[in-house]
């Protein structure tokens, strides 16, 4: 459990020092004053945690100094921390099984998000817990991806499904579910194309996939992910409004977010969306993704220990 922080803790802790690295000791033992509060604030919008959110966090480090004029950062900390997890509540999910295998997954998203990756991270993490998995490339749109996948899967022994680019990817999808009920797989990871998400053409060919997949399975995909680019902050809301919209999201994998400074965007995606958080992608390797805890988050924002500033 200790290692699983710890890579939270790694994986974010850009945001942590946009929050805490200009202000050194605010997390210490040193008492707040108007000027720790104002630049907190501050930092708090650079993070991108938004405007409910950061208001809320003020205001009651604010209403408590009111009250106790020796309130001290680590104080402080706990109230973001307290109000992070009442905003967090219900964000989590995991990946169910479906009463009839196998579970399909399917991963949605915009070029460049990570999609690809995490589909292969994904069938990995199952790997590890047991499961028996097949991975379908279905983006056939864009000849790398499949490339892409294919290098993954067979670094990470992972079963896949593929075709020629320019190939139906609802007849791909289709002979992936086929595949994997015949061989008795227990999840099917589908990856799809990531053009842009206001493409109608796009939207079509992910409602082919989903009619095709309901054919054999009236409840599946059992669930639909958005895989969402941290380093994008608040920008990805209107991505994951879309595909929800057009396709019906059971929630979202953030990605990148060692590599931004602006991981309170998922607080606003779930603010705004009510979707639940699947996995967080906290570095390149396949151990990197990890499943969403809003304790492992909220205690890498606001850590219980003191954070120091940066020389």
């Amino acid at each position: 459990m200790f290692g699983l922080y710890r890579k939270f803790t790694e994986g974010l802790s850009r945001t942590t020092k946009q929050l805490f690295g200009s202000i050194g000791g605010l997390l210490g033992g040193r008492k707040l004053d108007a000027s720790s509060i104002e630049n907190l604030e501050e930092a708090l919008y650079g993070a991108d945690f938004g405007v409910e959110t950061t208001e809320e966090i003020i205001s009651e480090i604010q209403e408590a100094f009111k009250k106790e004029k020796e309130l001290r950062g680590q104080e402080a900390s706990a109230i973001g921390g307290a109000v992070l997890r009442r905003v967090l509540a219900g964000s989590e999910k995991g990946l169910s099984e479906a009463e009839c295998s196998p579970t399909v997954v399917i991963l949605l998203g915009v070029n460049g998000s990570g999609k690809t990756t995490t589909a292969a991270k994904i069938g990995y993490k199952l790997k590890e817990d047991g499961k028996e998995v097949l991975v379908a490339a279905c983006d056939t749109f864009r000849a790398a991806a499949n490339e892409q996948l294919k290098t993954w899967c067979d670094r990470l022994g992972l079963e896949i499904i593929s075709s020629q680019r320019g190939a139906d990817a609802a007849a791909v999808a289709f002979d992936a579910w086929q595949a994997a009920r015949s061989r008795g797989k227990d999840y099917l990871i589908i990856d799809t194309a990531g053009r842009l998400h206001n493409k109608a053409n796009l939207m079509q060919e992910l409602a082919k996939i989903r009619r095709v997949l309901r054919k054999q399975d009236p409840s599946a995909p059992h669930h639909s992910i958005l895989v969402a680019d941290g380093s994008l902050g608040s920008n990805s809301i209107e991505q994951a409004r879309v595909f929800n919209k057009e396709f019906g999201l059971s929630g979202l994998a953030v990605t990148k977010l060692d590599g931004t400074s602006r991981g309170g965007a998922l607080v606003g995606i779930y603010r705004e969306l009510q979707l639940p958080v699947y996995f967080l992608g906290l570095g390149e390797k396949a151990e990197d993704l990890q499943p969403y805890s809003v304790d492992h988050y909220v205690d890498a924002i606001f850590p219980a220990e003191p954070v120091r500033a940066e020389s």
